[in-house]
């Protein structure tokens, strides 16, 4: 199903008084089954797994196994799917592309940060969303500036739907829910890590720094791709990126 251009922008009126569980109700009716999930499973990915889990269990939740994560990550997306049972479907990079990680991978975090999210993260999901209608991602409007601007409902170049169902929300929203329904947290302190990545890619906060401050240090980076013109790209070239080996 493809909505017109005057669709979205009266959904996207209406989803701004509206909760997430109703965005989640309205996307479900429309999209299931040619529907899916992502998530980073850290502690801010709690609330909306919640959400989904509690109306269609059976949702696939992609997470992209980058090979790089904190033992902490993959220890609670496993404590996840066992308590609550998700349908969790683990995205791993193309063959062509593990030959270029098993020659540069430990390095690539520190000399093209681009092309090592673009291999681990961007390609994986690309190739997982072919034949999806629509994507439902826990970006919040606060916590980039890349994000300050979106939209609940953004169709893609490819012709994907990305749905965003907390994105009014703050921290405190996501902490509020937490101890509402006493739910788990990602081991790594909040204070510390409020955003998780790849292990050589997050670093902690000190107090008083943005929420993703610790993404990325000393690279002009604040998002993997996933959320930007990378994910449209379906092919690298030499002006993409400029790796040096």
């Amino acid at each position: 199903m493809t909505l017109t251009p005057q669709e979205i922008e009266e959904k996207n009126i209406e989803f701004e008084s509206a909760t997430p569980q109703e965005i989640l109700r309205w996307t479900m009716d429309t999209f299931c089954p040619n529907l899916a999930m992502s998530s980073s499973f850290q502690t801010q990915s709690v609330p909306l797994l919640h959400m989904v889990n509690a109306i269609q269990p059976k949702m696939r939740i992609y997470f992209l196994d980058t090979g790089m994560h904190f033992w902490d990550t993959l220890f609670f997306r496993e404590h996840l799917e066992q308590i609550w049972g998700l349908n969790i479907v683990d995205l791993y990079p193309d063959e062509k592309w593990r030959t270029v990680l098993r020659y540069f991978g430990t390095e690539m975090p520190e000399t093209d940060p681009n092309l090592c999210c673009y291999i681990r993260k961007v390609q994986p999901m690309q190739k997982a969303m072919e034949g999806l209608d629509a994507w439902i991602t826990g970006i919040r409007r606060d916590q980039t500036e890349n994000r300050a601007h979106a939209k609940f409902l953004e169709y893609k170049r490819d012709g994907l739907l990305r749905v965003a169902p907390l994105l009014n929300w703050s921290a405190d929203d996501i902490w509020n829910y937490i101890a509402e329904h006493n739910l788990p947290t990602h081991p790594l302190p909040y204070t510390q890590y409020p955003s998780i990545g790849c292990k050589p890619c997050t670093r902690a906060i000190s107090p008083g720094e943005s929420e993703r401050a610790g993404r990325w240090k000393g690279k002009d980076k604040t998002e993997c791709g996933l959320h930007t013109e990378m994910f449209n790209k379906t092919q690298l070239s030499d002006e993409d990126f400029k790796f040096k080996s």
